[in-house]
């Protein structure tokens, strides 16, 4: 096991890697000249994973935006794609096992309240499917892509939840986590000033993905600001702030409205449940609603205004309500998915639903796996809430314990609102850190409980 020094200095040269294949992929026209250093870069993962699971959970935690990314195929809009952080997650997963195989004291999987859930969503979500290529409504071959990204999210949570032993640790990963975000916003805020597109995370194509980035960001900012929240220095407190409006500039830079949405949820979160800086926070929300006509770029505020001109008419509870062609077309999404669930709808049509691309999380939920799917979905849902909460309000919980736990409560809602406009909870760049939070999030009674009162986490 590496010491504070040591795991710095791994992850300095780790991502030297990482930036020596950046640069290889992006001066290579096919993605090719890549694999061979992949392919080397995966083997040193696997065997790190083998000796020292901290070390390759580092790797996993820079490749999760900072990998290139190759299309195998896609549905109807929506690419099946192969990722360089796959590989290293399979080869993580591996080494893992294969410790755990050999060493049978540190077993497979660690107790927690999310495991029954997330294996039983797994389960219908193959099940559903094998029903959907009996019957004829989803591709088999896609169906398989999509089924192991779903796992792959699930299989970080296994992993990093097996392997948290202590707050010392826990640091660590956040700290790169946190890196990571930085790099990623740099990249970001030269994206759109240099190139002038909406603000993207890197390997997004041409066009970018300011979606996907926004949701990253969502999460990434609810964390910063439950830090802030409970933050014991000024130091920590001016650190915080400015790291906060970096990520603020690129989150409105994405012109994600769906972001924007998500981020106010949250941030409604902070001021409902945070104990501390409360009436500060409602002052702050006042003070940047009522300042935003007057310090907002005109590029930001048209992009909010244009929800409500052209389009379509809609008549909300006796109001008409105009919303333009982009929010028109997933109030489509919304009535075309729940007529295709309507035909199927106990076991949905399989994943990836029909090869129907809604944009809108939890129609897609309904067509894939049914209602059933859906109430085992609510129920993983619930159950992190209901953890994340127990670690928030634990009597003996530390202030970075309590910062981590509201600040993963404020993601999970921001997502839950981001997702009525977008498919946030299969995007693997979202989905990666959230569940690596939330396997850490889970933990946290265990670490914070005095080693003769231990609090179990089942």
């Amino acid at each position: 096991m590496l010491n504070k020094n040591g795991h710095v200095v791994f992850g300095v040269i780790t991502f030297l890697l990482f930036l020596v294949l950046v640069i290889i992929s992006l001066y290579s026209k096919t993605g090719l000249f890549i694999w061979p250093y992949a392919s080397l870069l995966a083997v040193i993962v696997f065997v790190l994973a083998f000796t020292n699971t901290d070390n390759a959970l580092i790797v996993l935690i820079f490749s999760m935006l900072l990998s290139p990314e190759f299309e195998l195929g896609g549905i109807h809009g929506r690419a099946v794609v192969l990722r360089l952080d796959d590989i290293f997650l399979f080869m993580v997963f591996l080494g893992w096992f294969a410790k755990t195989a050999i060493n049978k004291e540190l077993g497979l999987l660690r107790k927690n309240i999310l495991n029954k859930p997330i294996i039983i969503y797994i389960f219908i979500c193959v099940i559903s499917s094998a029903f959907g290529i009996i019957g004829g409504t989803t591709d088999a071959r896609y169906s398989f892509f999509y089924i192991i990204k779903y796992i792959e999210y699930f299989i970080i949570f296994f992993m990093v939840s097996n392997n948290v032993r202590d707050e010392k640790q826990v640091k660590v990963f956040l700290f790169y986590m946190l890196l990571t975000c930085l790099i990623v916003c740099v990249y970001a805020l030269r994206f759109t000033f240099v190139e002038g597109m909406r603000a993207s995370a890197p390997f997004e194509g041409r066009a970018g993905e300011p979606n996907t980035l926004a949701g990253y960001l969502l999460i990434m900012i609810s964390l910063v600001i439950g830090f802030i929240l409970y933050a014991n220095s000024l130091r920590k407190l001016l650190l915080g702030g400015g790291f906060l409006i970096l990520m603020m500039v690129t989150l409105l830079y994405t012109l994600s409205r769906a972001g924007w949405l998500g981020f106010a949820m949250a941030f409604i979160t902070f001021v409902v449940f945070s104990r501390r800086a409360k009436v500060g926070l409602i002052l702050v929300s006042i003070i940047l609603i009522l300042a935003a006509p007057a310090i907002l770029p005109q590029r930001i505020i048209s992009r909010f205004q244009s929800t409500f001109v052209g389009g379509q008419t809609y008549n909300v509870l006796g109001r008409k309500v105009i919303l333009d062609e982009s929010a028109s077309l997933r109030i489509k999404s919304w009535q075309g998915s729940l007529e295709a669930w309507m035909k199927n709808p106990i076991f949905g049509w399989g994943v990836p639903g029909g090869g129907v691309v809604s944009d809108v999380q939890y129609t897609r939920i309904l067509r894939e796996v049914g209602i059933v799917g859906f109430i085992v979905f609510l129920w993983m849902i619930a159950t992190l809430f209901k953890t994340a909460f127990r670690s928030f309000r634990l009597p003996n919980m530390n202030d970075f314990g309590k910062g981590l736990s509201l600040g993963f409560i404020a993601a999970l809602v921001g997502i839950l609102g981001m997702g009525v406009a977008a498919e946030v909870f299969i995007i693997i760049r979202i989905m990666e850190p959230f569940w690596f939070l939330a396997a850490i999030v889970s933990t946290l009674p265990e670490i914070a409980a005095p080693a003769q009162e231990p609090v179990s986490v089942q």
